[in-house]
């Protein structure tokens, strides 16, 4: 049996030499090893808390969605209707056989593509750490584009490990988000999460941000 250090190292192998989609055709998608479909604690909680005053209508978006998972809950949790979009065909393939959801949508799509679309709701979870950080700075113009004055921003921390020089996932901190997202933006929540799943615990932080 592989361990997860050889695992990752064979995740980072193919992203490099046939890209992202081929991780999945081969089915190396370590987080699915890990922590299976489940919805990470941290979403889950903040979602169903009153703590923050979450949109009941509109529209919502999930980038790197994966199979989808995340994007099914917050449609049941919420009532939004929500998009995941993936770069990858084989996700976004495997995303659509799950059983479908009227108010769940998949496509492949770039995240950075320009659109006059946008939403009340974004959740970033693994998403930003996947992107080069030399892609850090556009990834916070988008998400001031997407987000609507008043909508919010989930993101989700993680892995909050020692520094390294490669990835993905690239080395992360949590003002790395703030430094990119700029002054267009409130935090809400900033928090390490009362629950963590196992492979997360003292490696995640969840921060809600909402669009000024």
């Amino acid at each position: 049996m592989s361990t997860q250090t050889e695992v990752m190292a064979r995740f980072r192998e193919i992203v490099a030499t046939d890209g992202w989609d081929a991780t999945w055709k081969e089915q190396v998608i370590p987080w699915e090893g890990w922590d299976g479909r489940e919805i990470q604690p941290p979403l889950r909680n903040v979602i169903e808390s009153d703590r923050v005053e979450w949109p009941r209508q509109g529209q919502a978006l999930v980038p790197g969605c994966g199979r989808g998972n995340d994007a099914r809950f917050i449609a049941d949790s919420l009532g939004l209707k929500v998009t995941g979009i993936d770069i990858s065909p084989t996700a976004v393939e495997a995303a659509q056989q799950e059983p479908p959801h009227e108010n769940v949508s998949f496509r492949v799509g770039d995240f950075f593509a320009a659109t006059e679309e946008q939403f009340d709701l974004i959740y970033d979870y693994t998403f930003f750490v996947a992107l080069p950080p030399s892609m850090r700075p556009e990834w916070g113009r988008q998400m001031a584009k997407l987000v609507k004055t008043g909508g919010f921003l989930i993101t989700l921390v993680f892995p909050i490990d020692p520094q390294v020089d490669f990835g993905p996932p690239f080395f992360v901190r949590p003002n790395h988000y703030e430094e990119v997202l700029g002054s267009v933006w409130e935090k809400v929540i900033d928090e390490v999460p009362a629950i963590s799943s196992s492979t997360h615990i003292d490696r995640e932080r969840i921060i809600v941000w909402k669009r000024l």
